[in-house]
């Protein structure tokens, strides 16, 4: 068993849904109800997908507290808790906890570029400071650091409560290496490479497509746990095509909030710096959305 077993499966990055620039939690709560009835495990709010960058610390606050209280125990709920600065990340991390949030996924420290000495100084106050489960996202396509797998073992030995790594390095080596000598819990943070993570030991993903097809998503997930790889590998080689428009078309959330606006889930509505997609893109992610059968 690895250290968050429970988490084991579909986490959904949620998008955060605006209305004339200000959050929507109407809107908000149909998304929840939507995950919660897929079947989805856990749901991550004001992460990279619900454009955290964008908002202030009181609206982040408060869409940690309103998703705890809309999901009401019927789903998990892990938010984005990250920061560059370790007193931010803390004052988040504990807001999290105080609101209730089952877990705290926090991002590696961004743009300020820490030693790995300094990744582990800021994880380990963090552990130590509360008492949640903490996911270890790593991301050096967007942090500009990769948090070694050496540094990611040393967490693991000496924070109980570092229990899962969302792995977004691209790389089957780093994943196997913290695999091999941690129990922690392995996520994906690529949607396309759910399935190779899985088979090297990885539990589950945290998933952007998943705010369009999660019971796919959970479907690849429980294909691989049954021992049915054939049904894993079709479903994953359908899924890929979508999973390659999230990552391609323009950087997230901008491609999956426009898929759900085709879809009639949301209006689209993004903040600067986001930008809407350009013609060719739009009806490139139009006929992905087709050809999967979703329109």
């Amino acid at each position: 068993m690895t250290r968050a077993e429970q988490f084991a499966g579909l986490s959904v990055a949620i998008t955060t849904p605006f209305q004339n620039g200000q959050v929507d939690f109407e809107q908000l709560a149909k998304q929840i109800e939507f995950q919660i009835d897929a079947g989805t495990e856990c749901i991550c709010p004001v992460g990279t997908t619900g454009e955290s960058p964008t908002m202030s610390h009181a609206e982040h606050e408060q869409v940690i507290s309103e998703t705890v209280k809309m999901a009401a125990g019927r789903i998990k709920v892990m938010p984005g808790t990250g920061s560059n600065a370790t007193d931010e990340a803390l004052s988040l991390t504990r807001h999290a906890e105080k609101a209730g949030a089952d877990a705290a996924l926090v991002v590696a420290p961004y743009y300020n570029k820490p030693t790995q000495e300094g990744f582990f100084q800021h994880y380990k106050a963090l552990a130590e400071s509360c008492g949640l489960p903490i996911c270890v996202y790593n991301i050096p396509g967007r942090t500009g650091m990769n948090i070694e797998p050496a540094t990611i073992i040393r967490m693991a030995e000496a924070c109980p409560n570092i229990a899962m790594v969302k792995e977004a390095t691209g790389s089957l080596d780093q994943a196997s290496a913290v695999i091999c000598a941690t129990d922690i819990t392995v996520l994906s943070g690529d949607d396309s490479l759910t399935l190779p993570l899985m088979s090297v030991g990885a539990r589950g993903v945290v998933s952007v497509v998943g705010n369009i097809v999660p019971k796919d998503i959970q479907a690849v997930c429980r294909a691989f746990d049954a021992g049915d790889m054939a049904e894993a590998q079709r479903l994953h080689m359908k899924l890929f095509p979508l999973c390659r428009d999230m990552l391609s078309l323009a950087t997230n959330p901008i491609p999956v909030k426009t898929a759900m606006q085709m879809l009639g889930r949301d209006n689209g509505e993004m903040r600067l710096p986001m930008t809407p997609l350009d013609g060719d893109q739009m009806s490139r992610l139009q006929k992905t959305l087709t050809d999967y059968g979703l329109l």
